[in-house]
């Protein structure tokens, strides 16, 4: 029963705390117009313009075109590395093969 009621007492004191603790973060800024001084709001001056009327684009750049067969055949050369790589592991486990790098082009 003593321990119940230390842990009921521990727990109120703590979401005092807690309460305490989020009045303060969520306290208006009005209350404390007493202690900062008012500062009279300037307002900015434009002298510049962020964006410019008419915004510069550069020209198009073609991109290259890579055949879909040059990319499929790396895409199965890479298949095959990481397949033998995983059989190899499979065959003779060790933590040098587990962390080592891959030779492929392609990281994973």
């Amino acid at each position: 029963m003593q321990m119940l009621l230390m842990g009921l007492c521990l727990s109120l004191f703590g979401l005092a705390v807690v309460a305490v603790a989020f009045r303060a973060a969520t306290r208006s800024e009005s209350s404390d117009s007493a202690v900062q001084p008012e500062l009279p709001l300037v307002k900015a001056v434009a002298t510049a313009r962020l964006v410019p009327e008419r915004a510069l684009v550069p020209p198009a750049v073609p991109l290259r075109q890579v055949p879909i067969e040059l990319l499929l055949l790396q895409i199965e050369n890479h298949i095959r590395m990481e397949q033998a790589a995983a059989e190899s592991f499979i065959e003779f486990p060790t933590h040098a093969l587990l962390n080592s790098k891959t030779t492929s082009p392609f990281v994973n």
